[in-house]
């Protein structure tokens, strides 16, 4: 089933990256979790060297197609929105997202453009000045011990979150699957009520007792029409087992 959340729409931004070995492993990550659009501003390093293509393993063709820019301005150009990451609080950080958090605000944007996500110097984060280019900000919970992440590290972090969102804002749809119809589950019950009654199972007294715990067993489990069928093929195999045991029959 194909996406609405456009990760293709989504695009990383790495805005004077310094090592050509952070360079590379971002290249894995985004080809990892299926984003294709990497884009550097006024890198500090040549992101085409041998280490870098290391890194990359087999997401080379990254490198090879990211977009450099002389300034963040012109690589956000045609964004509609743009996340910002910093670990610094101030008066003009606030309303910080964590990694997950912005994933679900940033996919629903992606339908309709492209969204970056800016990444700073692996010494010095992203200025002030680059912060006002990006409407929202990203921070990541580390241990004040070591607040600082490793450029790649936290690039893949907020790739993954991006991914997970994805996959729940999908599962919402993967839940609609084609589900049985009223008809065929009634048909079912009834199936399953006379197969549990010939062979005992059911108190002939108080039969809807455990017929209601079943019914509210396969109402959770959103049975579809080939599940159905794989309960009814149960309980004829129990019908005729009861039927073999039983025998033939005198007239």
């Amino acid at each position: 089933m194909a996406s609405p959340f456009q990760l293709k729409n989504i695009c990383v931004v790495l805005v004077e990256p310094q090592g050509p070995l952070n360079i590379g492993s971002v290249c894995r990550a985004m080809m990892n979790f299926g984003l294709c659009d990497l884009r550097l501003v006024n890198p500090q390093t040549d992101h085409l060297v041998h280490s870098a293509r290391q890194m990359a393993v087999k997401a080379t063709v990254l490198l090879e197609q990211a977009s450099v820019f002389n300034s963040l301005r012109d690589a956000l150009d045609d964004c509609v929105t743009a996340f910002g990451t910093t670990r610094r609080f101030g008066k003009y950080r606030e309303g910080m997202l964590y990694p997950d958090v912005a994933a679900e605000q940033a996919l629903p944007l992606s339908i309709n453009g492209r969204v970056g996500f800016v990444f700073g110097r692996e010494d010095k984060g992203l200025h002030t000045a680059e912060l006002d280019l990006c409407q929202r900000f990203i921070t990541i919970p580390t241990d004040a011990d070591l607040p600082s992440m490793n450029l790649a590290q936290a690039v893949a972090l907020c790739l993954y979150e991006l991914r997970r969102a994805q996959e729940r804002l999908l599962g919402a749809s993967s839940a609609q699957k084609k589900l049985a119809g009223v008809k065929s589950m009634e048909e079912m019950y009834t199936h399953m009520e006379n197969t549990l009654a010939s062979c005992g199972y059911l108190n002939p007294q108080n039969p809807d007792h455990i017929l209601r715990a079943f019914r509210r067993i396969f109402s959770r489990a959103d049975l579809n029409a080939r599940e159905v069928r794989i309960l009814r093929g149960l309980w004829s195999q129990i019908d005729s087992l009861q039927s073999q045991l039983q025998g033939p029959t005198n007239d």
